[in-house]
């Protein structure tokens, strides 16, 4: 026994002290002695140590994809010798399956059904550590191949402050044709044009010569071998980008077999940076935006083929500018990354008008709609012309497949043809058709007049019925109901399945006599360019001067329907000059004033949102913005509705204040520049990312602490929607966060510091970690097994090994309610002047002994003879009696008293 305070016994000879003054505290009377010496051991807190004689065995069971069936085929056997080996009935064995996620064995069923993809054995771990009881001894003993996708070291510090030592049982055998890349190293961040050196380790199973591809940005750079020597070889070679941005490289080996081909390819992100970058999408080879910001001494990079936009671009990137781009050409990934950039990367986005921006360009209702300090949407007064539009449904069997919140294809496709027809204005026409071997009219040639829900509700019926689409019969009928139609615009939207479009006839001289009568036709394509009929649908887009949509994504259908339709029915380009006015708002972007231009040469149709500030409105009936800004989350957006280039802006080229604007409103967009004595580090291991936030106390200790740093982080394939995670404090100048991703993802994220963002990213979490079997991750778990008392276990009858573990049993409990019960008892005591039955002490009284009286002589025996009675006097008390008597007048009277 052992007291954790013992300074509490000092309470007893106090109390004694007291005592002896204060008499009437009766401190030693029995009872409030006792009461006395229970209370300081109480306090004290006395604890027993006892030996425990029973033990918990967690036995974990790597269900990853590189184990296969290995666990499967063993377990039995595995199962029949720990029983046989367990000492005793107390002791008890616990069995969890995991893999990316971890369940108790068998409430799954009789095989795993989680995710396989990676091998979390440092959640297994933690796991273990959370549940094992802390009042009885345990151990892990881990069935695996050893190489987890994830760091181990916080798992066993966990376990060897529990106590819990860390077996493991190899299970994985060596393979003899198994190649794989082990490595990518890649410095995270070069400066633009600075040469750096790429490495890639590649490791196998017999020595020899192995094919090497490396990739930059999907496209080939260099086909090689690699020689193997004792079953590791290392390939470097150099590189130099000369632009700004994030550029992913690849490594693949392709040897001619292989055991786990699951392992032959690795990819790594490299930051190459330039100082302040603006990326400058635009349908112009001599841009005049570019040739101003360039002569400003701007890192401009510019980009003509928006097909090779990727949201690795964006990485270093302070602003975005979109001049003239219609939406088609833009990656949707790309579009949809500009919202995280603008909001949580503090970035800046502007939109520059022409014929194929805005709602001309098709971005109404896109993913950076809400970002534009403009609505794009028009009123249905300020239309100037009908459109006669065709919707043609692919209804093969196909579509009848299921998708996310349990709709199927056909479901999506009919919302997307119900947002066309909601689009559309009481003077449009549409008609409605859905394809499978033959076309089936659902809505001949209509006017939508006042019956858009009417209609709406006839689309959303349509069901899929088997088969495949006929494309020409389609094309074909929807043709002959637009011929009807009186207006305009006449246009033709083609959704079909990009891997299933057949009998396309002769569509050639088909769409050639559409097109003779001013019709056009676009096409939404589910499914990739790489689908066996996407040839077809291309050609089909681009014959009929329409617009082609990829989408592998079947959600996205109802937004790509809204885009093309708006395209067409509402393109709001107004073509002729008109004059331009100041509103005076200018002065929320630069103090300085601007000699604006009088006149522009044509614009974009839009109305200012809510939000927004104008600077620059037109002098038409419509008074709409031609230049407005606003801010978006930490970020800027702005949109100049008026051409700066190419068609219609001869009057914009003329300003005399065309350079100063340009990089005023360019400057504005990129904010404010990041202030010293602060950086962000990052590290991807596995798929764990660290991330550690270091700054100057002295500089930046006041405002975080007002105001704490913040992270976001956006992960593709995870939803796609930015969360936030806290940080964990370090010391004085130190943040750090660890998170665990998804395999195969690309994060992105910033850090929020006061009103500055230092953003990061792209990174990318390997395709083929689960495959990787780096030897450091074996490594690692023979380090971690050791540090918490465990070992290689080669014999399963020493799995029962119990670690040193000494229970400790409080006594506190027991002796407080003992003090409780005495407390209470000593109280009714006092109260009711009740007394314990104590017996009596055995007293040792001095017995008195009577001397035996003296013999007296006898006397002579006189003669009888009677006398005559005397008269009787006054009997006297006896002095016994009287002394009796007195004793107890005298009680009566001490009783009165």
């Amino acid at each position: 026994m052992h007291f954790n305070s013992p300074e509490w016994f000092l309470l007893i000879p106090a109390v004694l002290f007291v005592g002896w003054f204060w008499k009437r505290l009766r401190i030693f009377s029995p009872l409030r002695l006792i009461l006395v010496l229970l209370a300081a051991f109480t306090l004290a807190d006395p604890r027993v140590v006892l030996k425990d004689d029973s033990l918990d065995l967690w036995v974990l069971l790597d269900r990853s994809d590189s184990t296969e069936d290995l666990v499967d085929l063993g377990l039995p056997e595995w199962e029949r010798l720990l029983e046989k080996s367990k000492p005793s009935r107390r002791d008890r064995m616990i069995l969890l399956d995991y893999a990316a996620e971890i369940v108790e064995h068998g409430k799954d069923g009789a095989t795993f059904t989680g995710s396989r993809k990676l091998t979390r054995t440092e959640l297994a771990l933690s796991h273990v550590s959370a549940l094992a009881e802390p009042d009885r001894p345990s151990r892990v003993l881990l069935f695996t191949d050893g190489f987890s996708t994830e760091p181990l070291i916080e798992a066993a510090a966990r376990l060897e402050t529990q106590g819990i030592p860390l077996d493991f049982r190899l299970i994985r055998d060596e393979t003899l044709d198994d190649y794989r890349v082990s490595r990518i190293e890649l410095p995270e961040r070069v400066q633009a044009g600075e040469p750096y050196l790429l490495a890639v380790t590649v490791r196998g199973s017999l020595d020899g010569k192995v094919p090497l591809v490396i990739r930059r940005a999907g496209q080939t750079l260099i086909e090689t071998e690699v020689d193997l020597t004792n079953g590791v070889g290392r390939a470097e070679f150099t590189d130099r980008i000369p632009v700004g941005g994030s550029f992913e490289y690849e490594a693949e080996v392709q040897p001619e077999t292989d055991a786990h081909p699951g392992n032959n390819r690795a990819a790594r992100w490299i930051e190459i940076t330039g100082g302040p970058r603006v990326l400058v999408v635009t349908n112009y080879q001599d841009d005049p935006i570019v040739d101003v910001l360039s002569a400003q001494d701007f890192t401009v990079d510019v980009e003509t083929d928006s097909q090779n936009l990727k949201p690795g671009r964006l990485s270093g990137a302070r602003a975005v500018i979109f001049n003239n781009v219609p939406a088609h050409e833009v990656p949707q990934d790309f579009l949809d990354s500009l919202d995280f950039f603008v909001r949580e990367q503090a970035g800046g986005f502007l939109m520059v008008g022409g014929k194929h921006s805005f709602g001309s360009g098709g971005y109404f209702q896109s993913s950076i709609d809400p970002l534009l300090p403009v609505s794009m949407e028009l009123k249905s007064e300020h239309r100037k012309l009908a459109v006669a539009l065709a919707v043609v449904l692919d209804r093969s069997g196909s579509m009848s497949v299921g998708v996310a919140g349990g709709k199927t294809k056909m479901d999506l496709a009919n919302s997307g043809a119900a947002n066309a027809i909601d689009l559309l204005g009481p003077m449009d026409h549409v008609t409605v058709f859905a394809v499978d071997s033959a076309p089936h009219t659902i809505i001949p040639l209509t006017q939508i007049k006042n019956d858009k829900v009417k209609l709406m509700g006839r689309v959303r019926k349509v069901q899929s019925q088997g088969g495949g689409i006929f494309v020409y019969e389609g094309l074909k009928a929807a043709w002959d109901e637009l011929k009807k139609a009186n207006v305009g615009t006449r246009h033709v939207i083609l959704f079909s399945d990009a891997a299933d479009s057949e009998e396309p006839g002769d569509y050639k001289r088909l769409l050639a006599a559409m097109k003779k009568e001013g019709a056009t036709v676009s096409v939404i394509a589910l499914g990739t360019k790489a689908d066996p009929d996407a040839k077809l649908l291309e050609d089909i887009a681009k014959r009929g001067d329409g617009r082609i949509f990829f989408s592998d994504r079947a959600v996205d259908i109802p937004k790509i329907f809204a885009q093309e339709t708006v395209t067409i029915a509402r393109s709001a380009f107004v073509e002729e000059p008109v004059g331009a006015q100041p509103s005076g708002r200018w002065a929320e972007v630069s103090p300085k004033m601007l000699p604006w231009l009088k006149e522009v040469g044509g614009y974009n149709l839009s109305y200012a949102r809510e939000d927004a500030s104008t600077s620059l409105l037109t002098t038409d009936e419509y008074v709409a913005p031609l230049v407005a800004h606003a801010r978006r989350g930490l970020g800027r957006t702005a949109a100049v509705s008026f051409p700066l280039g190419g068609e219609f802006s001869n009057q914009s080229r003329d300003w005399e204040g065309y350079g100063d604007f340009v990089q005023t409103l360019t400057r504005w967009l990129m904010g404010l520049e990041l202030p010293p004595g602060i950086g962000l580090r990052h590290k991807l291991d596995g798929t764990r990312l660290t991330l550690d936030l270091l700054y100057d106390p002295e500089l930046w200790a006041d405002k975080l602490a007002s105001r704490p740093p913040t992270i976001r982080l956006l992960e593709t394939g995870a939803g796609e929607a930015a969360y936030e995670v806290p940080w964990r404090r370090i010391e004085p100048g130190h943040f750090s966060v660890s998170r665990d991703l998804d395999e195969g993802s690309v994060i992105r994220g910033a850090v929020q510091v006061a009103s500055h963002a230092i953003p990061f990213g792209p990174l990318t979490v390997g395709s083929s970690v689960e495959w990787a079997f780096d030897p450091e991750r074996l490594e690692e778990l023979r380090v971690a097994s050791l540090q918490t008392g465990g070992r290689e276990l080669l014999d399963l009858s020493e799995a029962w090994l119990r670690p040193p573990h000494d229970h400790e049993l409080g006594l506190r409990m027991w002796l407080s309610l003992a003090l409780l019960v005495l407390m209470v008892s000593e109280a009714l005591l006092t109260r009711t002047g009740w007394k314990l039955p104590i017996p009596a002490m055995p007293t040792f009284r001095r017995e008195v002994t009577e001397k035996p009286a003296k013999e007296k002589k006898a006397k002579p025996v006189k003669p009888n003879i009677p006398r005559q009675p005397e008269p009787k006097a006054a009997a006297k008390p006896e002095p016994e009696k009287e002394s009796s008597e007195r004793r107890s007048r005298y009680q009566r009277a001490k009783g009165r008293k």
